[in-house]
């Protein structure tokens, strides 16, 4: 994968996507679109302050942490960062894109924030930028190392990425990871790292809309294919596998057990392919726990994350990272990390206590 700026980049179109559909005769738009894309490649504190009176009269001020958001246009260059269009505190404009941003980005450092006590990527304040309108017809959308980049799609298979809460929550979990725990994008430890993006991704739409674990779709990119394509979602974190199944993009290639496992040079190792294993396995915890998936699943997950694990950590290291922040969390807790990851095949035996 291309590097910029020394970080890896990361976009949520994998590239045996893109290639399939490059190489379609029915979407001819969308396959140019995708040959361009490929061509293209990936290239201060803000608080608020609540006042409130208190039963004696006095007046209370009570200063929590905040986004600084900027929204930049790149109009419909591959030039970075464009023309600053919204700040924070800014009223809504007419494009769209824009407003979608702007809102996903705060949406996801709410999450983090009131789930995780996380103040934005990297739990000091740092301020959330992101790019609209890159490029022309751009099929995807990326974590560039400082920001978040949104092409508008080619409309006649993908639409404007801006429309995804999961995905904008996604991208921003790059940011996540690569202050928290700096997961090397390749193999193994490239896999958790897309899986962790799309944890944050499904949260932060889940918190969103107020979505308990059974309640959710644990789609990841929920909307952001036409109505020409047979397909749902980028990803489905439940199953694994079953997110589309079209002529010309072919079948959804995401395995949901350790048996399944592809190895692979593409796709640095498989790392938008298997992350449907860790993905399942963080489903079914949450499903099984059942109530808001980020407040006891999530909060494995998340603490696993930021327990100092090995930037090139297996799905065993990282399977072990949670059933021990599990350990913290309740019986309950343990028991339905330790059967997720058994039943995903990355842990063997019938262990439900965390290693000592």
């Amino acid at each position: 994968m291309n590097t910029q700026h020394a970080h890896e980049v990361t976009g949520i179109i994998p590239g045996y996507l893109l290639a399939n559909l490059a190489a379609s005769g029915r979407f001819t738009r969308a396959a140019e679109a995708a040959r361009q894309t490929l061509v293209a490649g990936r290239p201060a504190y803000h608080s608020t302050l609540e006042l409130s009176i208190g039963e004696d009269g006095s007046l209370i001020a009570e200063v929590s942490a905040a986004p600084t958001r900027t929204i930049y246009d790149a109009q419909n260059t591959e030039q970075l960062p464009g023309l600053i269009v919204r700040e924070e505190d800014d009223a809504p404009g007419a494009d769209a894109a824009v407003n979608e941003a702007y809102d996903g980005l705060g949406a996801t450092f709410r999450l983090l924030l009131e789930a995780f006590e996380r103040d934005s990527l990297d739990g000091a304040g740092a301020p959330l930028h992101a790019t609209v309108h890159y490029g022309v017809d751009y099929d995807n959308a990326f974590w560039d190392g400082t920001r978040m980049v949104f092409g508008d799609g080619d409309g006649e298979v993908f639409r404007g990425f801006t429309l995804s809460v999961s995905v904008i929550g996604h991208e921003l979990g790059h940011g996540v990871i690569q202050s928290a725990s700096g997961l090397v994008y390749q193999g193994q430890s490239g896999a958790l790292n897309e899986s962790v993006a799309d944890v944050l991704g499904v949260l932060t739409e889940q918190f969103l809309r107020g979505q308990t674990a059974d309640q959710a779709t644990w789609l990841v990119g929920e909307g952001i294919f036409t109505d020409a394509v047979q397909g749902r979602a980028l990803r489905s974190m439940i199953e694994p596998g079953t997110a589309y199944d079209d002529d010309e993009l072919g079948k959804d290639p995401q395995p949901g057990h350790m048996r399944d496992y592809v190895d692979t040079l593409e796709d640095n190792g498989g790392v938008h392919i298997n992350s449907g294993i860790p993905n399942r396995a963080f489903a079914l915890t949450a499903t099984t726990l059942g109530g808001n998936a980020w407040e006891r699943a999530g909060l494995a997950w998340y603490r696993a994350l930021t327990s100092g694990i090995s930037p090139r950590a297996t799905f065993t290291d990282f399977a072990e990272a949670t059933l021990a922040a599990a350990a913290d969390l309740g019986d309950d807790v343990e028991a339905a990390v330790a059967a997720a990851w058994r039943e995903v095949g990355v842990f063997e035996d019938d262990r439900t206590r965390s290693p000592r």
